[in-house]
């Protein structure tokens, strides 16, 4: 469960239609340098991100949501399909945010601030999309397995606590239905109608999201560039400083 373990964040509870969002970050009315950088995290696990959210705390206001909200006071916000979820960021953007914002997704995470984007395209100044999933190859079971594999070889074993607590609420289930989903989705398709300033980025040894599939992203995407970081596909709770320092950098782009 997302807690405020600092003076400088706060948990917000904010309604959006007849649905409440949980989220963790700067204070209302907190000033700061640039948009709201709003965070969306993969798989509906947000704990590997509280790293990267106090790092970017630090340069200006910030929000991490916490959909679908495994487990949460209000019940799951919506159900663990990718659809349901892109359309309650879009609307949680349209509601909450009085300006434009920094939308930032990671893994499929990504996917939805993406798919939010075309919804919402006027509450999104920019997109960054961390380690987004899933390439076409990745798309059936055992391809996927395989990739995983290979990328957890490279990850910090500090990241497992920071996931288990969100993955044992929501179950095998819902879990598999979320990437289930996410792997029939196409992100490349979708690109084309994002006009904002785009950036992917993606781990130097991250299987789950391979230079070919961040190359193929960002020239289907108007304005899109491409970034390559040390680590894998967590590469955000590993390396929080140099993860918010990238996301300065590509609000200024």
């Amino acid at each position: 469960m997302l807690q405020a373990e600092s003076p400088h964040l706060h948990v917000h509870y904010d309604r959006v239609g007849s649905k409440t969002v949980r989220s963790l970050g700067t204070r209302s009315g907190a000033r700061g340098d640039g948009p709201l950088t709003v965070l969306v995290p993969g798989l509906g696990a947000p704990g590997y991100l509280l790293r990267t959210l106090r790092k970017c705390a630090m340069r200006g206001p910030v929000r991490l949501l916490d959909v679908p909200g495994f487990g949460g006071p209000a019940g799951p916000v919506c159900s663990e399909a990718l659809g349901p979820l892109a359309d309650m960021v879009a609307r949680w953007l349209a509601t909450v945010p009085q300006d434009p914002v920094l939308l930032v997704g990671h893994s499929t995470g990504a996917q939805a601030a993406l798919h939010a984007t075309v919804t919402a395209p006027e509450r999104v100044e920019a997109l960054v999309m961390l380690a987004p999933t899933f390439p076409p190859p990745l798309r059936s079971a055992r391809p996927l397995v395989v990739a995983f594999a290979r990328t957890a070889l490279h990850e910090s074993p500090s990241v497992v606590p920071t996931l288990l607590p969100s993955y044992l609420k929501a179950g095998p289930r819902r879990l598999m239905n979320c990437v289930r989903s996410a792997q029939s989705d196409t992100p490349e398709d979708a690109l084309p109608a994002v006009t904002c300033p785009t950036t992917i980025v993606a781990g130097e040894h991250d299987a789950l999201c391979p230079p070919e599939w961040t190359r193929l992203l960002a020239g289907r995407a108007v304005r899109g560039r491409v970034v390559s970081v040390p680590g894998a596909h967590a590469f955000p709770h590993l390396r929080p400083t140099a993860t918010a320092k990238l996301l300065t950098e590509a609000r200024e782009a």
